[in-house]
């Protein structure tokens, strides 16, 4: 049995090694597990990159091509394929040089040339922001790691040895990289398994944003150190000589927290320095999952396990691969003592994550387990991808993903799904598949019918009730936290949205041909095909979506399409949308119809649309005030009226000046209840400490229900005045 303390915060000797690394002492390691004519290749990499780089130098002063060896190197280190290494020592050529991606085919050959390119910045489009350049390179090399999972081994080596070498950088410049590292590089590394590479991103991360807080939490370390030496060497003594009696092989070792991740739990828990430091950490190693379950039992037998802080990541993985037992202990005068139990193939594929099926071929199911967990996560990656609008929301949505702190559901048959911590309902049901998500109706909670915003919890089976009809509610986005469910809902949406502009277009566009004494059945093809462009629009649809948005009026439209473009509207003619005639409306077409909050219009008033350029038809009473300017631009208004029963809630505003008194508000609130009305919204104004005006937004059916709602509340003995605003 083996027992032994690890240096704490140490990096990985590639950053310690103060000598030069050249392309001899990169051969001389690929010799190890390469064959000679695969060396052979990567030195004519080497060769070729040399005369890209030649007469380069970074910022530190030396060759450029010194910064493409030390990743080929950290490559080596996790024993990838020769065409990483090539790929590795040319990363920059196509960035940096004016080598074209055909060159580098016609050299290397088409995999290396796809490798190079996946990452490889977007240099030559514009960009309106640094923000898009970042999100749009960003999406760039999702996509290339779906198409080779290699592209981020590449990337995460590569801003690795950045990393390292980063003292050299303007402190803006330094910051803007350290806090890139630890929002996308580091998670990455993480939620791929390589937590080897992932500590080291986020302890220079950590030292490059904030090297004054870094300093003081060292020294704190160092001066906390000493007084943790001999009861941390006792308790591995205890484990230890228990653990031989029992018989069990393994190797016992002392780990210490990060600093990052100590200051990150200082920040969020608001604990302390003290409470934080004062967990002893402690690491088994053994050689099978039978030794990990008896290695527990004899923990547990040693020390008294904290009830409902054991879990069990053998039996149900982490969504990035990692397995191992966690549990945590009181140990000796009370310390916690966190234990993690786990085979010699689980703390490989623990530090190395994917890169262990390059390193462990040999006997890698667990390596393999890992990468196939990734291509699961780079599928979802694939899936947002498909169903954002630009890069900047891919970024948003990614980055949402990168931070799975996780929670483990059940379907209804037993399989696992792994969700972020506060995960609910709909982002189960879009885990399972879009389409499910996109008709979710509600949820079943361990059987129990429950909210859809409710947050799931380790353990819980989760089933989700569809309907065919159903569609995304755009409430789901206050609440849902995976990317794919954001991205669905909002795909979704937009879809609805666009269909549903594309039918009001069409309805305001037959109503404009109308006033004009024509239809669109009776306008040619010809006519149709150079007004679509003149106005750069691709067919029919793509213009009845503008007009149903607001975004091109439909009495100019139709006389453009009659060939009256350049005739003013007859007098008597109206607003250029076809005279007097009202457009009927639903209140179903929520996508582009939206009822002004300045008057809270319902069935039963006189209304009026006023065209909103990217909001589609906002519904107002006649009466309201904010139409005073928009009479003035008459194109921009359209008389509307209620088709019959449209059946749904509205929202209403009733205004009292009520007297103050005690139990006033109870009574009104209870009367509107019974009327079967909700409140949505009250607001209070103190008039002259005897009376408050008061404002309820309510919901009812239509004029008729909210006339019976103010009889009501006329008669009660507090309620001086009530009255409906007119915006």
């Amino acid at each position: 049995m083996a027992a032994g303390l690890s240096a704490p915060g140490a990096v990985s000797s590639a950053s310690a090694d103060s000598t030069r690394f050249l392309i001899s002492d990169l051969c001389a390691e690929l010799e190890a597990y390469l064959e000679s004519d695969q060396v052979e290749e990567v030195y004519r990499a080497y060769l070729f990159g040399a005369e890209a780089h030649d007469g380069q130098t970074r910022k530190t002063g030396e060759p450029y091509i010194y910064h493409p060896l030390a990743v080929a190197r950290t490559m080596a280190e996790m024993r990838m394929d020769d065409r990483a290494i090539c790929a590795a020592i040319l990363h920059d050529v196509m960035e940096d040089t004016p080598t074209s991606k055909d060159r580098i085919h016609a050299e290397f050959g088409q995999e290396v040339a796809e490798l190079v390119d996946g990452v490889s910045k977007l240099t030559h489009l514009q960009f309106q922001s640094k923000a898009e350049a970042q999100a749009e390179n960003f999406r760039k090399m999702m996509l290339a790691i779906t198409r080779d999972i290699r592209v981020i081994l590449i990337k995460l080596a590569d801003r690795l040895h950045n990393m390292r070498t980063l003292g050299v950088m303007r402190p803006d410049k330094k910051r803007r990289i350290a806090n890139e590292t630890l929002e996308i590089y580091a998670p990455i590394a993480q939620r791929l398994g390589m937590n080897a590479m992932r500590r080291e991103l986020e302890h220079l991360g950590f030292t490059a944003k904030h090297p004054w807080r870094a300093a003081v939490l060292e020294k704190a370390m160092r001066e906390a150190r000493g007084n943790r030496r001999e009861p941390m060497r006792n308790i591995e003594q205890a484990i230890c000589s228990r653990m031989e009696a029992a018989g069990i092989e393994g190797r016992i070792s002392g780990r210490e927290k990060s600093l990052y991740s100590i200051y990150r739990k200082m920040r969020s828990k608001r604990h302390s320095f003290e409470d934080v430091f004062d967990v002893f950490a402690i690491r088994i190693v053994v050689d099978d999952v039978d030794t990990c379950y008896r290695s527990l039992g004899v923990v547990h037998n040693l020390y008294k396990p904290v009830p409902g802080r054991f879990k069990d990541y053998i039996a149900i993985p982490k969504s990035n691969g990692y397995q191992s037992l966690h549990t945590i202990l009181f140990g000796p005068h009370g310390i916690p003592i966190e234990i993690q139990i786990r085979t010699t193939e689980m703390d490989r594929v623990a530090e190395s994550g994917i890169a262990a099926h390059w390193q462990y071929k040999a006997g890698g199911e667990l390596a393999q387990t890992a990468q196939s967990r990734a291509r699961e996560w780079l599928k979802d990656v694939l899936e947002i991808q498909n169903s954002v609008g630009n890069s900047i929301e891919f970024l948003e949505n990614v980055k949402v993903d990168l931070f799975p702190d996780e929670v483990y559901t059940f379907t209804p048959g037993g399989d696992i799904l792994v969700l972020p911590r506060n995960a609910t309902p709909v982002d189960f049901a879009y885990a399972v598949h879009s389409d499910v998500g996109n008709r979710c109706v509600a949820a079943k909670i361990d059987r129990q019918l429950a909210p859809l915003s409710s947050q799931l919890q380790s353990g819980q089976t989760v089933e989700i009730v569809t309907a065919p009809g159903a569609r995304p509610n755009p409430a789901w986005l206050s609440f849902v936290v995976t990317g794919k469910a954001r991205s669905g809902i909002r795909h979704c949406l937009k879809s609805m949205q666009a269909d549903e502009a594309r039918a009001l277009g069409r309805r305001l566009l037959e109503k404009a041909l109308a006033a004009l004494d024509s239809s669109l059945a009776r306008i040619s093809p010809a006519q149709l095909d150079q007004l679509l462009d003149t106005m750069q629009l691709n067919d029919l649809d793509a213009l009845l979506v503008e007009i149903g948005l607001g975004n091109r009026m439909a009495g100019l439209v139709a006389r453009q399409l009659t060939g009256m473009e350049a005739a003013e509207p007859a007098e008597g003619e109206g607003d250029g949308e076809g005279g007097r005639q009202s457009l009927a409306i639903r209140g179903t077409e929520g996508m582009v119809l939206n009822y002004g909050r300045c008057c809270y219009p319902i069935p039963g008033d006189p209304i009026v649309g006023q065209l909103s350029a990217g909001r589609g038809l906002v519904v107002h009473r006649e009466s309201c005030r904010n139409l005073h300017e928009s009479r003035e631009r008459p194109d921009r208004v359209i008389d509307l009226e209620w088709s019959h029963e449209p059946g749904l809630q509205f929202t209403a505003a009733v205004r009292t000046r009520t007297a103050n008194r005690r139990g006033a508000l109870a009574e009104m609130a209870a009367n509107i209840a019974d009327q079967g009305s909700n409140i949505e919204h009250i607001s209070f104004n103190e008039q002259d400490g005897h009376t408050t005006a008061m404002t309820f937004l309510l919901t009812v059916r239509d004029r008729q229900h909210l006339a019976q709602i103010m009889r009501m509340l006329r008669r009660l003995p507090d309620v001086l005045k009530i009255s409906r605003p007119r915006g």
